[in-house]
């Protein structure tokens, strides 16, 4: 179990860590979750802690393309991977899945909302155009409080559309 406050006390290791394009890099304990350097050491605040046990799905990023939950994942695991947070997907939330999310009104308390844009984008890299079926199983790790689980499906589905049609 990683203790922030114990961090001295701890063998700590230096990594550079490719993430949203860039080097970092870092010094921390080789257990210490992936989430916590994102956030504390390298300042990427966008990536959220929700339950510490990677079933809520808000701290969800892409490693490697593939969509992680970084709260569970040691940070000397990531240390050879390319890392993609919120925060790289685009400078000015441009990209098709953020506009589809403004567009169909998806956040309300905005919590989980960049763990569950980070599996939609992963989904619709892998799966274009996606069913219901295909968006419910891909999205099932991602818990949404607020409950706007209609809207998710609605902005996936006009993400898909809007990116097969290149007209965003």
């Amino acid at each position: 179990m990683y203790i922030p406050y114990l961090k001295n006390a701890s063998i700590m290791a230096k990594y550079k860590l490719q993430i949203n394009q860039q080097t970092y890099e870092v010094e921390a304990d080789p257990q210490t979750p992936l989430l916590w350097v994102i956030r504390d050491e390298v300042g990427l605040t966008g990536t959220k802690y929700g339950c510490g046990i990677a079933q809520c799905g808000a701290c969800t990023v892409h490693m490697n393309g593939n969509p992680i939950r970084s709260c569970s994942i040691p940070v000397a695991a990531a240390s050879t991977k390319k890392i993609t947070t919120i925060e790289g997907l685009s400078e000015d939330q441009s990209h098709p899945v953020q506009k589809a999310w403004v567009d169909a009104q998806v956040p309300q308390c905005g919590y989980c909302q960049s763990g569950q844009i980070m599996s939609a984008v992963a989904l619709l890299n892998r799966k274009p155009k996606p069913s219901d079926d295909d968006i419910d199983s891909a999205m099932a790790g991602n818990i949404c409080r607020c409950g706007t689980y209609t809207r998710i499906r609605k902005a996936i589905h006009n993400a898909s559309n809007d990116i097969s049609n290149g007209s965003r």
